[in-house]
């Protein structure tokens, strides 16, 4: 009796990491080895990557509320402290939008706060 090599599955299992490394270059689009190293580091930059993301946008948007309170003639820290003491749930993703499209809202925003 011949001896079962599992050819469909191991197929299966091959032609998805192919697909997954389509438009890749050189061997790594083509060759089952590299291809499988260069999808597996591929996953795993893309699993950090969503949670840097959050980091990333976090940074940006504080830059740009720090950016326009300093127009206004206050510092990130004492802005965000006023908001807090004044009970302006506001967070910093609808601040920076504001900041960015809206900067006479927000100046009313840090008015509101310094009294």
């Amino acid at each position: 009796m011949p001896r079962s090599k599992h050819a469909v599955p191991s197929n299966r299992r091959r032609r998805k990491v192919i697909s997954q490394a389509k438009g890749y270059f050189g061997r790594r689009k083509s060759t089952i080895r590299t291809a499988k190293e260069a999808v597996d580091r591929a996953l795993s930059y893309a699993y950090r990557d969503r949670r840097a993301k959050k980091r990333t946008f976090r940074s940006l948007w504080i830059a740009r509320i720090n950016a326009a309170a300093r127009n206004a003639g206050m510092s990130y820290s004492t802005f965000m402290h006023a908001l807090k003491e004044n009970n302006i749930d506001l967070n910093r993703k609808a601040l920076a939008e504001l900041a960015a499209q809206n900067p006479t809202a927000f100046n009313e925003i840090v008015e509101k706060v310094k009294k």
